[in-house]
């Protein structure tokens, strides 16, 4: 059957902080996390602060066929777990990562925007992170003690044109569900359309608590359009929990205090890949 699987995941945390979006008692607004580089930032596009350093990156196992293995819906959050093989290096990274999961943030529909990073003052819909640590760190705990032991790549995911999804048989890990892949589909076919030498580049945190600042941020500059159908299901079909009724909504970090941030200024075009949300329809048996 052909399923359609949603994917986020709050971040692993070096100490116990509760944290939610559902909840006014522990929501985002409640949060005491204190630094002095937070995450997320409205990026200013600024011509004069491009770094040429920043050069393309390497994927490395992209089209692996067994990389893409277990989705599990826990909470207030949905993790799809990635196989130790992935990993990406250059790109003005001090070293190689290996990716570990993936993530997205919501508000509350495809009309609604509810991307964590802004640009230009702009907000998109939904934003996908892509979370990897340093190749030779034994765990994400590790890697927060290293101002740069976590690398994150974000896509930004606007609503394009509604699309019938009468035709698109679905299955959503809408609570408590463990969806074990089996193979015959990489990341490289979910990943259409992202130019990878074009990108946002700053030193920053994690999105959820603790929000260590151990992260080398990624945004890239091109968005991904996918169907207001798509991006509505967020909103209006994920559970919290056990709950028969509670949705996951509101699903980001308000903006931070701003950081320095540079651009890629290789004019290459690379083989063109996209960065996910094309994994929300993910054709499997």
């Amino acid at each position: 059957n052909n399923r359609l699987l949603v994917l986020s995941f709050p971040s692993v945390t070096s100490a116990s902080v509760d944290w939610c979006y559902h909840d006014p008692a522990c929501n985002k607004a409640t949060w005491m996390c204190a630094g002095n580089r937070q995450s997320p930032v409205d990026i200013v596009s600024v011509k004069d602060m491009r770094d040429r350093n920043l050069e393309p990156f390497s994927f490395i196992n992209l089209d692996s066929q067994s990389a893409l293995t277990l989705i599990t819906n826990k909470n207030n959050a949905v993790k799809m777990t990635l196989a130790s093989e992935v990993s990406v290096s250059r790109g003005g990274l001090p070293e190689e990562y290996k990716s570990l999961k993936f993530l997205l943030h919501w508000d509350r529909g495809a009309s609604v925007s509810g991307s964590e990073h802004n640009v230009d003052g702009k907000c998109w819909t939904v934003q996908l992170h892509i979370v990897s640590m340093k190749e030779f760190v034994n765990d994400l705990p590790t890697a927060f003690t290293d101002s740069n032991g976590v690398a994150a790549f974000g896509v930004l995911i606007e609503a394009d044109e509604p699309v019938s999804l009468k035709t698109h048989p679905t299955l959503f890990p809408y609570k408590d569900n463990n969806v074990t892949l089996t193979g015959g589909i990489s990341l490289y076919d979910l990943l259409p359309g992202v130019d990878r030498t074009k990108f946002y580049r700053y030193l920053s945190s994690l999105t959820t608590p603790n929000c260590e600042e151990s992260v080398n941020w990624t945004v890239f500059k091109d968005p991904v359009k996918v169907n207001s159908d798509l991006t509505e299901l967020f909103a209006t079909s994920l559970l919290v929990g056990n709950s028969t009724s509670l949705l996951i909504v509101d699903k980001y970090r308000s903006i931070q205090p701003g950081q320095t941030v540079t651009y890629s200024s290789n004019p290459q075009t690379s083989h063109s890949f996209g960065l996910i949300f094309c994994a929300l329809v993910l054709w499997m048996r």
